[in-house]
């Protein structure tokens, strides 16, 4: 399968971590002296000679040197992760884990094989970190308004046409690392609900709404339809979940808006939106963002206890 990953070594990093060859950031505090790392490097230089010829892994050299410059940097910010992050956590201080992608790229629960390498649900914030499961009070979700997808996989609810094309430019969706341009569609109701259980989240933020500002109508999908039967969960096999085409619920939409200061001021139609959204998910929408702005995120307060009440 060609996935569209974004080229940066990931997958291969992943690799040597399973096979148990990888080294770990301990092991670069010892040196590059010690027999671990010599194996290491040995292994790498093989290959890398395999996949792009001997003159790719003569470089390898002087990449090491680079690295063990940086490492001599980042010593004084390594430690016991875990350690340091469970000591906190008994005495009582907020400790704030901030997941990456999205829970669809998971490799174990995600579109696969069109995934990330790793875990990006919320369980993988304590696997990752070293904090017990048990220490983590609250899963807050953070969707945007619509849907968007970097690279390859299934997408039911993209859009080809002009609302498509509205949505990628004025969202600004492009690839952060690749700069390529995010495929754009309608909200996935039925693949945000799942990803809504599967993290226990209790609360969502609702990004990039003012995005869908003068669409109308708007659509969301509440249901898949394949050969004549509905259904609202998510295919677990890739095949199926390609055919899969989606059935919408149509909601007014919304004129332009100025960003508000207060949940009063938003349009009827957009509150209407989110408590659909809210309704169907079953999780509490608790930040709404309204531009790019730290001003233009508005907090619903009182919903996440362990939020000030003006953020």
């Amino acid at each position: 399968h060609k996935i569209g990953t974004t080229k940066r070594g990931i997958g291969p990093a992943y690799s040597d971590k399973v096979q148990r060859v990888g080294m770990r950031m301990c092991d670069a505090l010892r040196g590059r002296d010690g027999p671990q790392w010599r194996a290491f490097e040995d292994h790498a230089r093989r290959q890398i000679e395999q996949a792009y010829g001997s003159e790719v892994s003569e470089r390898l050299s002087g990449d090491l040197i680079e690295f063990f410059e940086a490492v001599d940097r980042l010593k004084p910010f390594m430690g016991d992760t875990g350690d340091s992050l469970t000591c906190a956590i008994e005495k009582g201080e907020r400790v704030l884990f901030e997941g990456a992608q999205g829970t669809l790229l998971d490799v174990d629960h995600g579109t696969y094989p069109f995934v990330t390498s790793s875990n990006c649900v919320s369980a993988a914030a304590a696997t990752g970190s070293g904090v017990s499961p048990l220490s983590i009070s609250d899963v807050l979700g953070v969707v945007k308004a619509y849907q968007t997808r970097v690279g390859a996989g299934p997408f039911p609810t993209e859009l080809g046409d002009a609302v498509g094309t509205r949505l990628c430019t004025v969202g600004h969706e492009f690839g952060t690392v690749t700069g390529r341009s995010r495929r754009c569609g309608w909200l996935d109701l039925v693949a945000l609900r799942y990803a809504v259980r599967l993290n226990g989240a209790k609360y969502l933020a609702v990004t990039k709404i003012d995005v869908l500002s003068g669409i109308n109508p708007v659509r969301v999908c509440v249901r898949y339809e394949l050969n004549g039967r509905e259904t609202q969960r998510v295919p677990p096999d890739l095949d199926t979940y390609s055919r899969v085409r989606p059935v919408y619920e149509e909601m007014s939409g919304w004129g332009e808006i100025e960003s508000p200061h207060s949940l009063d001021a938003l349009p009827r139609e957009m509150i209407d939106y989110l408590q659909f959204i809210e309704n169907y998910t079953g999780a509490r929408v608790s930040i709404v963002s309204l531009g790019p702005d730290r001003s233009e995120t508005l907090v619903v307060p009182g919903v996440i206890p362990c939020l000030p009440r003006h953020a």
